[in-house]
């Protein structure tokens, strides 16, 4: 059981049509802003800001924004609001950093074997 459990960790995103879904796992108050490690299906992702009044979750749109070249708009906090657990929508991506190595055909083959 424990093999499917560390096989499941890696999957931390999704696609849906041309949007991104990502699981994450927020750390506040950090060095830099920056991509970490991937555990328990989540990629955490460290910010500068603190978890007071919002300024978390608005440095974690402006970063992804960034990261994945879209408008603020673009990038919305789906469920975790007041958690550092979330999940984010990412509307078209129009690029994926290559510290994630997200992939769009092996999300898609993994999702056309569950459906069968």
């Amino acid at each position: 059981m424990a093999a499917h459990e560390s096989a499941d960790d890696s999957v931390y995103y999704q696609w849906q049509d041309r949007n991104l879904i990502l699981n994450c796992r927020l750390q506040p108050k950090a060095a830099q802003d920056e991509f970490a490690e991937v555990t328990e299906g989540r990629i955490k992702i460290r910010i500068t800001a603190p978890p007071v009044d919002g300024k978390a979750n608005k440095h974690l749109i402006k970063f992804l924004a960034k990261q994945f070249k879209v408008p603020q708009d673009r990038v919305e906090i789906m469920s975790g609001d007041n958690s550092r657990q979330k999940r984010v929508l990412i509307t078209d991506p129009q690029v994926l950093p290559a510290a994630l190595q997200l992939s769009r055909t092996a999300d898609s083959a993994a999702a056309r074997k569950t459906r069968t």
